[in-house]
């Protein structure tokens, strides 16, 4: 199990993540755009560094939904790969079945 602290910190990163998300897409598209004059992109690089910096989607970390593990999580399911051998051992989770060959 994650510390808690830790769920609380990831959570505030997905609110932040979705509130500057707008603003984020819109500097992204300037930047990127090459019909733009220098001086506009690199007004909207300086407007960008000024975000928090936990409003970037990449600080994001994929976590179980049950325990909070932050490794081997399938996106699938937003589950950890234990958590997801177990609930497919039981029967839980439809349409997986244990492998044999």
């Amino acid at each position: 199990m994650a510390k808690v602290s830790l769920k609380q910190r990831e959570e505030k990163r997905e609110k932040l993540v979705a509130k500057y998300a707008q603003k984020y897409a819109e500097l992204k598209a300037i930047i990127d755009d090459a019909k733009k004059s220098e001086e506009e992109r690199y007004a909207a690089r300086l407007e960008l560094q000024k975000l928090p910096r936990n409003a970037n989607p990449t600080r994001l970390r994929a976590r179980c939904n049950l325990t909070g593990r932050p490794r081997g999580t399938f996106r699938q399911f937003g589950l950890g790969r234990t958590k997801i051998r177990e609930l497919a051992f039981a029967g839980d989770i439809p349409g997986v079945t244990k492998a044999s060959w």
